[in-house]
């Protein structure tokens, strides 16, 4: 008995330990925020030796002219219809696969399960190479409009193992009095399903908000830029590097993410342990 309460308070420390280890970093940072940027990278003190919130003053101002509060909304839209636009396609589409009978089916959902071993890189420069064709080019359009097409085969395949946990037998009694296969979608399906499209929208905010490499391929007019290529405009490798606002912005910027999750992380583990035991 007195082995395993060892045991346990051996591992709870460890635990312990390996969440230090992992906040490290962001309360090196936090810390950094506060500090001048001639003390930032001097020793290892986590506290100021003169305090200050001027990075934080100077990092909202922003850069280029343009206040970091404009870059702010640039990232809140993008990921309000990126959001918007997978929840509706992806969703249509699980419940083609989990509920609907056509031909060809399961042929649809293997090569849909393909595309998730696809790398993005692979199909980067055709996909510019159309999107500057067509002039989208330094817009919001190549980061939004194809999610309106069920392109993210992972939450197609989440929420396919979802709606699979619904049972058939629900759903026929409102087909036998009338309704149509779109009204059980709506009356029924979306809402039963929940749980996996807050999934959904919680996972499409994080990729979205966090996401620097598209956004840098597609948009060059900084007055468009997002809080990630934002970000990358306070570090110049020839000249003067604003670390301070730097570390003060990115601090600012990991806000929404955390109020997100921690109202919605019920919903979150939720909607992925149910599709994936039940599934």
């Amino acid at each position: 008995m007195k082995k395993r309460h060892i045991r346990k308070l051996l591992f709870h420390v460890i635990i312990i330990l390996c969440g230090l280890l992992m906040l490290y970093p962001l309360l090196w940072m936090l810390s950094s925020s506060f500090k001048e940027d001639v003390e930032i990278f001097q020793g290892v003190s986590f506290i100021p030796k003169k305090f200050t919130i001027n990075n934080y003053i100077y990092g909202w101002k922003g850069v280029s002219g343009v206040s970091f509060g404009k870059f702010f909304l640039n990232s809140l839209f993008i990921a309000s219809v990126s959001i918007i636009a997978n929840i509706i396609s992806c969703s249509m589409a699980a419940y083609a696969f989990a509920k609907l009978d056509f031909k060809f089916k399961n042929l649809f959902f293997s090569i849909m399960m393909i595309t998730l071993m696809l790398p993005f890189h692979v199909r980067l420069i055709p996909q510019y190479i159309v999107f500057n064709k067509i002039g989208w080019v330094n817009t919001y359009l190549p980061l939004t409009v194809p999610k309106f097409f069920a392109v993210e085969g992972f939450f197609i395949f989440m929420l396919v193992q979802f709606m699979r946990t619904i049972s058939n037998e629900l759903l026929e009694a409102p087909r036998i009095d009338g309704c149509g296969t779109f009204g059980i979608y709506i009356n029924f399906i979306m809402p039963l399903s929940m749980p996996a499209l807050v999934t959904v929208a919680i996972f499409t905010f994080i990729w979205t908000w966090n996401d620097f490499f598209s956004q840098m391929i597609y948009i060059s007019d900084p007055k468009k830029f997002t809080v990630s290529l934002a970000l990358r405009m306070f570090v110049d490798a020839t000249g003067t590097s604003s670390w301070g606002a730097l570390f003060a912005m990115s601090c600012l910027s990991l806000l929404p993410l955390l109020v997100i999750f921690i109202f919605f992380q019920r919903y979150l583990i939720e909607g992925i342990t149910t599709g994936s035991i039940k599934g």
